[in-house]
């Protein structure tokens, strides 16, 4: 499972134009904390996973599944370059007030 969530993550940061650098500031870890996770040599605390969900913009399932499409993702558009803690924090609770209103519109849409 570990190389599942670890391809995923690689592929999800890679999509999103992410460093590994600046996955790692976002998620409060080292730079090769988070490369072990992506390499999938050791397993990623749900805590992370969490917070990662949040950064890219995804469901937490979406690390598990083993055939991941482009489509599970929350597509938005932020300037990459040079970004530091705060503006990781800030895309990461952005993404979450999305999140949060996609599902929203969801559950009010089956109603």
């Amino acid at each position: 499972m570990n190389k599942i969530i670890g391809n995923n993550l690689k592929k999800i940061r890679t999509i999103s134009s992410f460093t590994q650098e600046d996955v790692a500031i976002a998620l409060g870890i080292n730079r090769s904390a988070y490369s072990n996770y992506e390499s999938g040599e050791r397993e990623m605390p749900i805590d992370l996973l969490e917070k990662a969900a949040d950064l890219f913009g995804c469901e937490l399932y979406v690390f598990f599944e083993e055939n991941l499409s482009e489509d599970m993702l929350l597509a938005t558009a932020f300037r990459i370059d040079n970004l530091n803690g705060n503006d990781l924090q800030e895309i990461i609770h952005f993404k979450d007030i999305v999140k949060s209103y996609i599902k929203m519109d969801q559950l009010a849409t089956a109603l």
